[in-house]
């Protein structure tokens, strides 16, 4: 720490005081109930110049329950590469902008992620506060391990990808169309009937449920009436399905490189991913 008498001594406040520069808050919003906003999220709605959100009119009404008096900006999936431009622009300007989404934190499933990239590139500072998720929610509340999970945002169509999908070695959080639940889900039967899974809907609204059950009896009560509301759906790991292999091979070469040697290398980094030594030998021994 600097002395009150050292010429090194910066000063704070005052007119000498240096302009703070823009830079950009993203702020998760309730994802249901408005009462889950933080109080650092609404104190960086009211510090904000401007608020930049999907909706103007869903984020007005968290706004008036909240009486901040923000100036909002549209910033959706049709007009990203144009806004951002625009937004860098500004925060280049001293302004700070905030990013809110329609509901969660924002690129997760929502715009934002062109904002963000544009703002590193631009050498502009980016704060992301901490707050309301779906998917955090659904896979606290699914009571299935959280310990290792894959996010996979909305679940594919395609029926080869959607199995490639489930078997995945750790617990799979996604988000699906209420209308598409049955389908999903009879597919996953198809893989393994009595693999676990949670359809998490409506979380922290007045309807909230989450329904706890093996695939196909599941994708049976679904079958006729698909359930209502946003959904979230969290699936067991597969009981059978192999680690992924390439991480844990590029762990091996990068042992090897700082001298370690392939066989013990191999070993350890077997014990801590699973995935079988020798086969991570045969592959560091086929060479690149």
């Amino acid at each position: 720490m600097t002395g009150a008498g050292s010429g090194g001594s910066l000063a704070v406040g005052g007119s000498g005081a240096a302009a703070v520069p823009g830079r950009l808050v993203v702020c998760p919003t309730p994802i249901g109930n408005l009462e889950d906003v933080t109080l650092r999220v609404l104190s960086a709605l009211r510090e904000a110049d401007i608020i930049a959100c999907e909706d103007t009119r869903r984020t007005r009404v968290l706004l008036d329950r909240y009486g901040v008096d923000g100036s909002l900006v549209s910033y959706h999936e049709h007009n990203e590469r144009e806004r951002a431009s625009e937004l860098v622009g500004r925060m280049r300007d001293g302004q700070i902008v905030a990013l809110v989404s329609d509901a969660g934190m924002p690129l997760v499933s929502d715009p934002g992620y062109v904002l963000v990239t544009a703002c590193v590139a631009a050498g502009l500072a980016v704060e992301v506060l901490p707050g309301p998720s779906a998917a955090l929610a659904a896979l606290v509340a699914s009571a299935l391990p959280a310990d290792r999970w894959t996010f996979a945002g909305f679940l594919p169509r395609k029926r080869g990808e959607l199995e490639r999908l489930f078997r995945v070695a750790e617990t799979l959080v996604a988000f699906e169309s209420p209308r598409r639940v049955a389908a999903s889900l009879t597919v996953l039967a198809a893989v393994d009937a009595d693999r676990p899974v949670a359809v998490c809907r409506e979380l922290t609204k007045v309807h909230e449920e989450v329904v706890r059950g093996g695939a196909a009896v599941l994708a049976a009560r679904y079958a006729d009436e698909g359930p209502r509301g946003e959904v979230v759906l969290v699936i067991g790991a597969a009981a059978d399905a192999e680690p992924d292999a390439g991480p844990a091979v590029d762990a091996v070469r990068r042992l090897m490189a700082a001298g370690a040697k392939a066989r013990p290398a191999a070993k350890v980094v077997s014990e801590l991913t699973g995935v079988s030594a020798n086969d991570l030998y045969a592959a560091v021994a086929e060479g690149p």
